[in-house]
């Protein structure tokens, strides 16, 4: 059975509109999924891509880039400069040593459910096995 968006005229003249939708909770967020996505017509729909994570991903590499070009000497001189609390610049640029497929896979959106800009931002190894595992990137 096709779930179909309706129209219809009630008694008083005013529209009536019913649109169909599931309301999910992915990755800590409610998202809206709409009849096209519930019937499979949109085969290819992408989910949503969590905006906080690309924008520390941004800030991250940006941030990096800031300091290994030796236009801020510290991360102490970038909080200030930014006038941001150190330890957020500490935890945002560790980012950086994230496993290019899991940087990649955040871009695209296709992180596990539940991974959140708070648990990246997490205490996670260096061995990038290690973060593919903690992470639930695992492919054992």
């Amino acid at each position: 059975m096709k779930m179909k968006p309706t129209i219809t005229v009630a008694d008083n003249g005013n529209l009536q509109i019913h649109i169909p939708m599931l309301i999910r909770r992915m990755r800590g967020r409610k998202t809206v999924i709409a009849p096209q996505a519930l019937d499979g017509e949109i085969t290819g729909a992408q989910e949503p891509v969590q905006s906080a994570v690309l924008q520390a991903l941004g800030r991250a590499f940006s941030w990096a880039d800031i300091l290994e070009s030796g236009q801020i000497k510290s991360i102490s001189e970038l909080a200030r400069t930014l006038d941001v609390d150190g330890s957020y610049v500490a935890r945002i640029l560790k980012l950086t040593t994230l496993a290019p497929d899991i940087v990649e896979a955040l871009i695209n959106g296709e992180e596990p459910n539940g991974l959140s800009l708070a648990k990246l931002t997490q205490t996670f190894p260096e061995d990038w096995a290690e973060q593919r595992r903690q992470f639930g990137f695992a492919t054992d």
